[in-house]
């Protein structure tokens, strides 16, 4: 618990859970991007297989 207080007192603590916090919205936003990344480039290959049926 004390480690706790020490963190809520000390400013840079509170810098570093900032960018923490920032640094993992930015790790979420890459992968929904690498997600529809994958869909699109998984349509593609399926559209060029029926295209070669």
């Amino acid at each position: 618990m004390r480690i706790f207080k020490l963190l809520i007192v000390d400013e840079n603590a509170a810098s570093a859970i900032e960018y923490a916090v920032v640094a993992s919205l930015i790790a979420v936003a890459a992968l929904a991007g690498y997600q529809n990344l994958g869909n699109g480039v998984t349509n593609q290959y399926n559209g060029i297989e029926t295209e070669m049926d």
